[in-house]
């Protein structure tokens, strides 16, 4: 499976602690990710990311890219809900792409964590179907 990680910068400690503890899961899969996430993500696990620009200098629409191309199986995006952002309309049409062509898409730890779950146990399986290798 094709995961991408995205998170603002008031998250992304947040998302390198739980890349660190599903590191044996995330291994099995190709992860891409915004330049700043994936960096700090492979320098704590040592997991082979793609990265691609920085959020703010197109990483987010980069990837955004992907997911209209169906090339992306799960996104991970660890967002600030609370502070006040100026990408609000990328984030929704990401967003709107995941709805458009059914990619599970978690925004919270807690979400994030029945994601990579079921992914373990297979329930996301169906993803190869829809996107065969």
């Amino acid at each position: 499976m094709n995961i991408a990680l995205i998170a603002n910068d008031s998250k992304k400690e947040l998302m390198v602690q739980f890349c660190i503890a599903y590191c044996g899961i995330l291994s099995r899969h190709d992860i891409c990710a915004t330049g700043t996430t994936g960096r700090l993500v492979a320098e704590a696990t040592g997991l082979p990311i793609q990265k691609y620009l920085a959020g703010a200098q197109g990483g987010q629409q980069q990837i955004a890219a992907l997911v209209a191309s169906n090339e992306i199986d799960l996104v991970l995006f660890f967002r600030d809900s609370i502070t006040q952002r100026k990408n609000r309309e990328g984030d929704d049409n990401l967003f709107r792409l995941c709805d458009v062509h059914n990619i599970p898409v978690a925004t919270n730890m807690a979400t994030a964590e029945v994601l990579i779950h079921g992914l373990d146990r297979g329930d996301l399986d169906w993803r190869n179907i829809v996107n065969p290798k």
